[in-house]
């Protein structure tokens, strides 16, 4: 499958329930509702200014002061008082300006002074009428808009359920502390996954490590009660690798089973028919780390009811690279990949396109989670060291998708990094 289709499908899926919380728990998450204002804000007259409220012409003789705070019902201004008022205060009722006091002068209780064309009081309503519409359904919950729905008098909102996710690390080799012994690596992995989770809005709930063996990944699968179950490792058709056998055997849909790109086309997205997803990365690091950019991201944005993008940067100017970059087109399959292209046991899902997923450094200007088409030249294509290597893409600046055929200078979709 092609790699824009693959991350197309991740996409579209449809968004987890809305539920009713609190405006600050509200934070980061997708309005599935629009906010309605509660209150009229201001919700009373209020001075804009320090100075003096006035009622008719000037002169005007001082009869009071009025602080912000709660205010007791007042009677009406008389034309020709004036009332010594601070920013914020209930602006009483014939009060029809307020001169602040770089505009007049008080001596005893006389004040002073010329009205201008502004009158300094925000009326009643003035933002913001009771029901009126601030912001629409899909628009992310930033703290601004929480304030913003606090000052309305909102105290619920209604937003998506955030994702949830386990991620299980299969492999008999991963250890997760001190020094790999003959045989074993670190688990560089778990981090990643949590980085793509917090990035795309969702929340990592458990992780896990499974060894290779088919009944342990059953009952880890059986047991992860979450929305999205991400699983590293076990993708490919080798003696060790278990999770198609064990997803088919549990009646799952395939969504993508998959993907024609490298390094990274061993992916796959199914559902149980519990509803739960399924996201199958490759084990190596770097072809895993593609593979959640791919389909993870973009599927836990889409439950989560964020909108997703896919975008490009023009000008990609080819940099250093060698027929041991296993992106090099000259090389007819990844060496370091279980299941390539030239291997006839892998399955039958590529395409006259192939995408070759590669680092790139440069200036470019990329949007944290997303992607969009920006002019941009000077960014270069460097070598990648294997699909098992996360060092060139942690000195890169982004992962460029490049299809078959592609040539320097012509637009290109470019991939944050975690």
């Amino acid at each position: 499958m092609d790699w824009f289709r693959a991350h197309a499908i991740a996409a579209a899926a449809k968004p987890l329930p809305a539920e009713s919380t609190s405006v600050r728990a509200a934070v980061g998450r997708v309005l599935a509702e629009e906010i309605r204002a509660v209150t009229a804000v201001p919700a009373f007259d209020t001075a804009a200014m320090d100075g003096y409220a006035v009622a008719g012409p000037g002169p005007w003789r001082l009869s009071g002061q009025l602080l912000a705070g709660p205010a007791t019902p007042m009677a009406p201004m008389r034309s020709g008082t004036a009332v010594e008022i601070a920013t914020g205060a209930v602006v009483p009722p014939g009060a029809e300006a307020v001169l602040p006091y770089e505009d007049c002068e008080c001596g005893g209780d006389v004040v002073t002074g010329s009205r201008g064309r502004r009158e300094h009081i925000r009326r009643t309503g003035e933002d913001l009428r009771p029901g009126e519409e601030m912001i629409p359904a899909g628009r992310i919950v930033t703290a601004t808009v929480a304030a913003a729905a606090i000052q309305a008098g909102v105290e619920l909102l209604q937003v998506h359920r955030a994702p949830s996710v386990t991620l299980l690390v299969t492999g008999s080799e991963i250890i997760t502390r001190g020094e790999p012994g003959p045989g074993q690596v670190r688990d560089s992995f778990t981090g990643l996954i949590e980085a793509v989770a917090a990035r795309a809005g969702a929340r990592m709930v458990a992780g896990r490590h499974v060894p290779d063996v088919r009944g342990r990944l059953e009952d880890a699968l059986a047991g992860a009660d979450t929305d999205v179950i991400v699983v590293s490792g076990s993708s490919s058709a080798g003696a060790a690798d278990h999770l198609r056998a064990v997803l088919a055997g549990g009646h799952a849909t395939w969504h993508v089973k998959g993907v024609a790109c490298r390094p990274g086309h061993t992916q796959a997205l199914a559902a149980l028919p519990d509803g739960r997803w399924v996201v199958s990365l490759p084990g190596n690091p770097y072809a895993g780390l593609i593979a959640a950019l791919t389909l993870l991201e973009p599927l836990l944005v889409a439950l989560g009811g964020r909108a997703a993008s896919v975008g490009g940067v023009g000008g990609l100017a080819v940099g250093p690279s060698g027929p041991s970059d296993p992106s090099d087109p000259s090389d007819p399959s990844d060496p370091s990949d279980p299941s390539s292209p030239s291997d006839p046991s892998s399955p039958s899902i590529w395409t006259n396109t192939i995408n070759r997923i590669c680092p790139v450094t440069g200036e470019a200007k990329l949007v944290p989670g997303g992607v969009r088409i920006v002019p941009v030249s000077g960014m270069r294509i460097v070598p990648a060291r294997g699909s098992a290597s996360l060092h060139t893409a942690a000195a890169a600046d982004g992962l460029a998708v490049l299809p078959d055929g592609w040539t320097d200078g012509q637009p290109a979709t470019v991939l944050t990094i975690p």
